[in-house]
């Protein structure tokens, strides 16, 4: 999914008084943020439940929230947490850990008030991926991924929010959420009022603030919004318009008649590399939002390309974890959360078809979908091929399966390649996985999660008795899966050819790396350096200092990346890096970069082949 009461005369009076004597039947939770008054950095925020009946009660800020996979305790960004009773009057609690906070007086509890930090400005955002992530800018942006400023209370989670946001008048939120707007009387700020049905309505619904810079348009009955955030005005959400309608108006075709979403905002934050910012780079999801994180200095061409491959994965999430989901999932417990075995369909399945749209409505050529196949298989190589998928999955929060999180990216898109092509094998050619997630999607839906251990058992129904096989040996099993075999029944084989590169990427594969605690970049070891750097002399474990005289680390290696794509051909640049503890100068003319690459290729099959045909209806549907 990859923020104190401050309402005005006549909404207090209406909303947030609650006395000592009475309480409002069904009076939901009142989250209030106050984004005008704030304070060194900090946004204040209260939290104002229904009386409570319980001698005690714990108020949680998430540790865990749905699309992460990981610990990121937000807790972390709270500061001058307070209770307080119906008089104002501070009670005692006591702090659990960094994200609970026990308040033993409960039944005289009236609300908690907190303030919170934002994680963009921290450095290194105490590892919390961006687009999960906050921004607080005064006047200027607020980034509010609410798990990160909302909490709730124990056993509270299924009840009603008012969610009520402060905000200065030039800004305006971008959100798939429908308001209530009220002015103060000197109009100096405005307050949204958001209703939402439970906790989860609130961490699923990302809104950003910030100057005005939207736009929408409609794709089949459904309102797309385009917010953009750009603090150096080099992109505005018009610029981004033509790539995301021409992207979702393809996905919409490939899903046919999937359309369970009338609205869907894309939060897109361009993190200035200039200063301390965002540096996780993607997106995460949301049922009716996707948030993105970029860097500006990208360019148009690159910024389109990234959007239509980020952009789009989030976008299919609406098929599944969204519809298709486990209880795991569906009764996520954000503080002490259980996962699923099946991440391999969740994000795996996803970043395939965020892969094979693109071939099925034209978007890409043939042979790049080949290379994105390719890429993913050297990828994956990277990590334990024997590792069961499920057993990783159900324990992606624990050594050593964390650290295998990146390869639901690899392989759990290259299970959903061979689920599918097995699919049109055994259908000749009218059954794929899209087709079994449409089924799935027709069974379950976004309000009915399945048992976890009983999905291969609905997909077998729904498909074939082979299927089990398929699922049981390489998705719960540990046999490596023999991409060979599958590229085989349908007329692919891999060959050895010399490819263009980048300066420092080869396709997804980057030949330098960071290190996040001393925020160095340096070469990577152990890999086949382009044409470019081996002229250049860089060994593994080099250390890039300068570049042409300017320095470079984690923080900045973008501009580094977007620089070296505007080198003219015949350029000499140099570089320092440091070596076994000592400075080394290494030059080098500028050239377009080569390396030998492994590749999946067509074989020279004729039209009427059995293998063309069924490569045919996996390719084109």
């Amino acid at each position: 999914m990859k923020k104190a009461i401050y309402t005005l005369a006549f909404i207090g009076a209406l909303y947030s008084c609650k006395t000592t004597q009475t309480s409002k039947e069904n009076q939901p939770v009142i989250a209030s943020i106050d984004l005008v008054n704030v304070e060194e950095d900090k946004v204040s925020v209260s939290v104002d439940p229904d009386r409570f009946t319980t001698e005690n009660t714990t108020f949680y800020i998430p540790k865990t929230v749905p699309g992460t996979y990981s610990t990121d305790n937000y807790g972390k960004f709270i500061e001058n947490f307070k209770a307080l009773d119906y008089d104002g009057n501070e009670l005692e609690f006591k702090k659990i850990d960094d994200n609970s906070w026990n308040i033993p007086n409960a039944p005289n509890l009236d609300k908690v008030s907190y303030q919170v930090n934002d994680t963009y400005d921290i450095e290194d955002e105490e590892g919390v991926f961006s687009p999960s992530g906050t921004n607080i800018e005064a006047g200027e942006n607020f980034m509010l991924n609410l798990h990160g400023f909302v909490g709730y209370f124990e056993n509270k989670q299924e009840e009603p929010y008012r969610l009520q946001i402060k905000r200065p008048q030039g800004l305006i939120p971008g959100t798939a959420l429908s308001k209530t707007v009220a002015a103060s009387e000197d109009m100096s700020f405005k307050e949204d009022i958001y209703s939402l049905g439970r906790y989860f309505e609130v961490i699923d619904n990302p809104i950003m603030y910030a100057k005005p810079d939207t736009t929408s348009f409609m794709v089949e009955g459904m309102e797309v919004l385009i917010n953009v955030y750009s603090p150096n005005k080099k992109y505005t959400s018009k610029s981004i318009k033509p790539g995301i309608e021409e992207m979702i108006s393809a996905q919409k075709r490939f899903l046919g008649e999937v359309d369970n979403t009338g609205k869907y905002a894309i939060l897109l934050y361009l993190s200035d590399s200039e200063k301390q910012d965002a540096r996780g780079f993607g997106a995460l999801e949301h049922h009716t939002s996707t948030v993105v994180v970029l860097p500006e200095a990208m360019q148009p061409e690159q910024l389109q390309k990234t959007m239509t491959d980020v952009v789009s994965h989030e976008f299919f999430h609406i098929l599944t974890p969204l519809n298709v989901h486990s209880k795991e999932v569906h009764y996520f417990d954000y503080n002490d959360p259980k996962m699923s075995q099946h991440l391999w369909m969740y994000e795996g399945v996803t970043e395939y078809f965020a892969n094979l749209f693109q071939i099925n409505q034209e978007l890409i050529e043939k042979q790049d979908f080949y290379d994105r196949i390719s890429d993913k298989i050297k990828s994956a190589q990277q990590f334990d091929n024997t590792m069961p998928f499920t057993e990783m999955s159900q324990n992606i929060l624990e050594d050593p399966y964390k650290d295998s999180y990146y390869n639901v990216y690899q392989k759990g898109a290259l299970i959903g390649m061979a689920l599918d092509i097995r699919l049109r094998e055994l259908s000749d050619g009218e059954m794929g996985i899209l087709d079994l997630m449409k089924a799935l999607s027709q069974r379950y839906g976004m309000d009915k999660p399945f048992e976890d251990e009983e999905l291969f058992d609905d997909i077998v129904e729904l498909t074939y008795p082979e299927i089990r096989t398929f699922l049981e040996t390489y998705v719960s099993g540990t046999t490596p899966i023999p991409y060979n075999e599958f590229f085989a029944k349908v007329g692919l084989e891999e060959s050895e050819t010399e490819i263009n590169t980048g300066y420092f990427i080869k396709g997804q594969t980057p030949y330098i790396d960071g290190d996040p605690a001393k925020g160095d970049l340096f070469f990577r070891e152990n890999i086949q350096f382009n044409s470019f750097l081996q002229e250049l002399g860089v060994k593994g474990g080099d250390i890039i200092k300068t570049v042409n005289g300017e320095e470079y680390n984690i923080q900045n290696v973008y501009n580094l990346i977007m620089k070296a794509e505007s080198w003219e051909e015949g350029e000499e640049v140099s570089f320092v890096v440091m070596r076994d503890g000592e400075e080394v100068e290494l030059t080098a003319t500028t050239a377009q970069p080569t390396d030998t690459d492994t590749t999946i290729t067509e074989k020279d099959l004729p039209e009427s082949s059995k293998e063309v045909k069924l490569r045919n209806a996996w390719l084109k549907g």
